[in-house]
């Protein structure tokens, strides 16, 4: 079956009824969403009345020791889970996690999420 699928691209790339270029190589170039570096994601992370923004995806160790949050670290690999802290009501291992993206919720965008450690 292999061979006869094989033999009749063979055969309509070389009579010129299917493009190889176009067959194989087209990508919509609408479709195809980029972020610009001047649309960063910002997050707004509170905690203990302290307010900060942060980059979507930045480390979540970083974050904490901004706002005064101290987990404690003894592994620094994730695994034993004593660095956990709830972010906006998700709990999120601190050494390991990154910070999370701003909600959709206009309430939440406007007073932060909560950090608790």
């Amino acid at each position: 079956m292999m061979k006869t699928v094989n033999i009749f691209f063979l055969a309509a790339i070389i009579c010129g009824s299917i493009n190889f270029t176009n067959a194989f190589f087209t990508h919509n170039s609408s479709n195809v969403a980029r972020k610009s570096s001047s649309q960063l994601q910002m997050t707004i992370l509170s905690a203990n009345g302290k307010k900060a923004d942060f980059k979507e995806g930045s480390p979540l160790k970083n974050a904490c020791a901004k706002l005064g949050v101290k987990p404690k670290y003894s592994c620094k690999k994730g695994d034993c889970g004593s660095c956990t802290v709830s972010v906006g009501g998700s709990r999120i291992k601190a050494c390991v996690g990154k910070v999370p993206p701003m909600p959709r919720l206009k309430s939440l965008q406007e007073k932060g999420l909560e950090i608790k450690g």
